[in-house]
């Protein structure tokens, strides 16, 4: 039996996590900020450009996605991590200093491709340095930092944000302290965590994974004896090693698509893509539109998402104990078939103008089913199925879908709320969560408590 370093894990696990912690601030950030920048910018009637603002940084987090994979199976996780880092950090300064509408654009975009590497190298990086065992819990602390910066946002623009008197026009919210100076603090705030983050991910060693395939076995298993002790080292090293053996040549990406990876790669397009397609994200995006259908003012809006991040948190606590005993495909049903009938009512809901207080109660129900299950489960199979040789690249077009329905998502809604209404687009959700349910049940095969090795194995039918 192991006897694990836990707390040496632990604090590698934290800081590798806390690219999921900028990643959840950063993408979150700019819902509070909304309703003063598109005054400030002067596009509040423009749909379009409303979209783009929103969805700018996933224009970024396309092109972060995309390189991961390149550059990580090259020169590793930690290099690029500590890249992502830098990029948090010149984005949040420049978008809240930017005066003017395109620079704001552009540092939101620089933003968005540390959100694709953060969010594609982080899960990767802790799966791959994680015990078999733990491996869930360990990989779900990526989500469980995603939530804490998702909340960390929203907490900030409530406190930064002045009340505004429900009377106020557009203009005089634009001559208010939040519409020319609150929403640039929103994101200079966020230069305290992506500092913290860029000094501490030069403390932490390389992913022994990374090492054996680059043939630097006695620091891989120097990694792995602080991780498990000698025995574990020379176990786990052996285990590497002979899944690499037989794949020596470089990856070319064409090759992910022949048909002894199609299938697993299509497995991991598909959760990806579901995972943004099932909806949750327009709630905290948009969440100024979301809460007036429901008649809720800007001021109790902010106040609001604060209580969905809250419930979001607590039930990704929630999920961090239970995705090693309870499994990953159990929970990936719960939240799939659960989000299906919670939209059904939502979207009827709106369509006859209920009281107000049961949408929110909905949406509430349904932020918190999607941070115990959807939100960090599609990670930590996203960081395990993929087998060793083609993981880096494999997880990079994992994540690059992930972010184009992430992009569409969030591009489309003002204009699809403009034609469809709020409950068109919920029972339009609905229809995607049910077929993603029949998509789970049929296609995913449960990885709990196995080695990644072991995983590869069965999915390839060895």
């Amino acid at each position: 039996m192991n006897k694990f370093n836990l707390s040496y894990v632990l604090s590698i696990a934290l800081i590798a996590a806390m690219g999921g912690l900028l990643f959840g601030y950063d993408w979150v950030v700019i819902g509070g900020a909304k309703p003063f920048y598109e005054r400030f910018f002067h596009i509040e009637n423009m749909p379009f450009l409303q979209g783009w603002a929103m969805s700018s940084a996933l224009v970024g987090c396309i092109a972060g996605a995309g390189l991961s994979g390149i550059l990580s199976d090259k020169h590793g996780r930690k290099p690029l991590l500590i890249f992502a880092a830098a990029l948090f950090v010149i984005s949040a300064a420049g978008t809240g200093n930017a005066d003017s509408f395109n620079p704001f654009i552009l540092y939101r975009i620089l933003g968005g491709i540390g959100i694709g590497l953060a969010s594609t190298l982080s899960p990767v990086y802790i799966a791959e340095i994680s015990p078999a065992s733990m491996r869930g819990r360990f990989v779900s602390l990526n989500q469980l930092t995603i939530v804490i910066g998702v909340l960390g946002a929203q907490i900030t623009n409530w406190l930064i944000a002045e009340e505004i008197p429900e009377h106020f026009s557009g203009e005089m919210i634009l001559e208010s302290w939040n519409g020319q100076r609150g929403w640039r603090w929103m994101f200079w705030a966020e230069l305290i965590p992506a500092g913290l983050f860029f000094i501490l991910m030069f403390f932490v060693p390389r992913s022994p994974r990374f090492l054996v395939k680059k043939k630097l076995f006695k620091e891989a298993q120097q990694v792995l004896a602080k991780v498990g002790g000698a025995d574990y080292a020379s176990s786990e090293l052996s285990k590497i090693t002979l899944s690499l053996e037989n794949d020596t040549s470089k990856v070319q990406f064409r090759e992910l698509f022949k048909s002894k990876y199609s299938a697993i790669l299509l497995l991991g397009i598909v959760l990806a893509v579901f995972q943004q397609w099932c909806g949750i994200n327009v709630i905290f995006n948009y969440a100024e539109e979301v809460f007036a259908a429901a008649g809720v003012g800007i001021s109790d809006m902010l106040f609001s998402i604060v209580i969905t991040g809250a419930v979001n948190l607590a039930f990704t606590i929630v999920a961090i104990r239970v995705v090693d005993n309870w499994g990953r495909k159990k929970l990936m049903m719960l939240g799939a078939g659960g989000l299906a009938s919670i939209y059904l009512l939502l979207g009827t809901s709106f369509y006859f103008k209920a009281d107000g207080f049961l949408s929110i109660i909905l949406i509430v129900c349904a932020i918190g089913l999607y941070g115990l299950t959807l939100a960090p489960v599609t990670w930590v199979i996203l960081s395990e199925i993929f087998p060793n040789r083609i993981r880096g690249l494999a997880m990079s077009v994992a994540t690059l879908s992930l972010w184009i329905a992430c992009f569409v998502l969030t591009y489309t809604f003002p204009v699809l709320n403009t034609w469809l209404g709020a409950s068109g687009i919920f029972w339009i959700y609905s229809l995607i969560c049910f077929a993603g349910f029949a998509f789970i049940y049929f296609r995913l095969v449960e990885t709990k408590g196995i080695s990644l090795e072991q995983i590869e194995a069965r999915y390839s039918g060895k």
